[in-house]
């Protein structure tokens, strides 16, 4: 499928509530950035969430109220992930993260080791 752009769509259409892996994007419009991020974190996925702006500072300010395991300011996927950085989605978007150091703990088993003095 060639990448399309999709207007004119119902908020709970299908191709704006289910989880997508093509290249399509369903574009809304906001007048609001308080209404924009509400609708972005009004559902059960959060692989990747994406601010594009060139205001750094409300770059930073929206980044930071978005749910989704990766948020990134004007760039997105993983051609823009660093690879020490840990990647895992939210909610139904996976469990666990991979790469990085939280990558490297999920295949490790955590145990606890408790010691008391020997009696004298």
């Amino acid at each position: 499928m060639l990448p399309t752009v999709v207007t004119g769509l119902a908020q709970d259409s299908s191709l704006a509530s289910e989880e997508q892996f093509g290249p399509v994007l369903p574009i809304f419009g906001y007048d609001a950035i308080d209404d924009a991020v509400a609708a972005a974190n009004d559902s059960d996925f959060g692989l990747t969430a994406s601010v594009w702006t060139g205001d750094d500072a409300l770059g930073e300010k929206v980044a930071g109220q978005l749910i989704a395991g990766t948020v990134s300011i004007n760039c997105h996927g993983m051609a823009a992930q660093d690879p020490r950085v840990p990647f895992g989605g939210v909610g139904q978007s996976g469990l666990g993260r991979e790469l990085g150091a939280d990558g490297i703990l999920a295949f490790t088993q955590p145990r606890g080791y408790v010691r008391q003095p020997a009696p004298q």
